[in-house]
């Protein structure tokens, strides 16, 4: 009969209490793309609120270097790699602002949650150490293509100069790969330093006197065989040297091997920060 009352067990069935995941067990299977992506807009927002500071006058400060070296200098004139001077550096001084705004941005994350006291706001929330890495290197690459479009937009229409792309891959491949590694390093930075001072130390003392020892401002062919050695020892010149592969079609070093070192190294450092990240060192601690 349908009047007929339910069963003990059909009633048990209706006001059963939902079953949760045991603790320790993650709920969110494969990436999770929602967290990921944001924490990606929450460090890009970061970063574009004070966009003056941030990609303007970076840009502005990269271009000091062209006039400073092709006008003030009176080398408008010199050739070098059978191009014009200004043609040389050119592309140089734009990866050179693309890497070092890549280090600065992501050098800042973790720091800033140390110092403040909000580092929890990047361990509570359901991340994996790959999402929380991706999330950080990914807004630091967004914020060194923004300075770097800058910068090659101000160049395109500064007179006397050429910035014609020959090779859109080099371009590409090598501006993200250079990014990629100082953003990689700027996290690592961030998860050692436990105060702005550190950060600065690495800043003033390896990634400064790297960039301007890369080859953005001459060609390593001129320089003696143990400064040679020293640049091909140094991986900011195969990130240098291969973009401006990408604008010229010459390069001061096999092109291959430059793509297949900076690899590498995106490689290791990836490996270094994921294990750190992953035991919590100088973070959880």
């Amino acid at each position: 009969m349908l009047d007929q009352p339910k069963n003990d067990s059909a009633l048990q069935d209706d006001f059963a209490i939902p079953a949760f995941a045991e603790p320790g067990i993650p709920s969110i299977r494969g990436v999770n793309w929602g967290g990921f992506l944001a924490l990606y807009w929450k460090e890009v927002r970061r970063f574009f609120k004070v966009q003056l500071q941030t990609i303007w006058a970076p840009s502005i400060t990269t271009l000091l270097f062209l006039v400073i070296f092709t006008v003030a200098l009176g080398r408008g004139d010199r050739m070098v790699m059978g191009v014009p001077f200004a043609d040389f550096i050119a592309p140089g001084l734009i990866c050179m602002g693309m890497i070092q705004n890549a280090f600065a941005n992501s050098s800042f994350s973790l720091l800033v949650g140390k110092i403040q006291g909000t580092i929890v706001d990047y361990l509570m929330p359901p991340l994996s150490v790959g999402e929380l890495l991706a999330g950080l290197v990914g807004a630091a690459v967004t914020r060194s293509v923004l300075v770097g479009f800058a910068v090659w937009l101000a160049m395109f229409l500064w007179p006397g100069v050429n910035v014609s792309v020959t090779h859109w891959w080099a371009v590409i491949w090598f501006g993200l790969m250079g990014s990629a590694m100082l953003a990689l390093l700027g996290v690592l930075t961030s998860i050692w330093a436990e105060k702005f001072d550190h950060a600065a130390a690495v800043t003033n003392f390896v990634v400064a006197p790297l960039a301007l020892l890369s080859g953005t401002f001459y060609s390593i062919d001129r320089l003696s065989e143990a400064f040679q050695a020293f640049s091909h020892a140094n991986p900011f010149f195969y990130a240098i040297s291969g973009f401006r592969y990408g604008f010229l079609g010459e390069a001061d070093s096999p092109v291959i091997l430059g793509s297949l070192i900076l690899l590498a190294m995106n490689a290791l450092l990836t490996a270094i920060c994921y294990i750190l990240l992953k035991k919590g060192w100088k973070i959880k601690s």
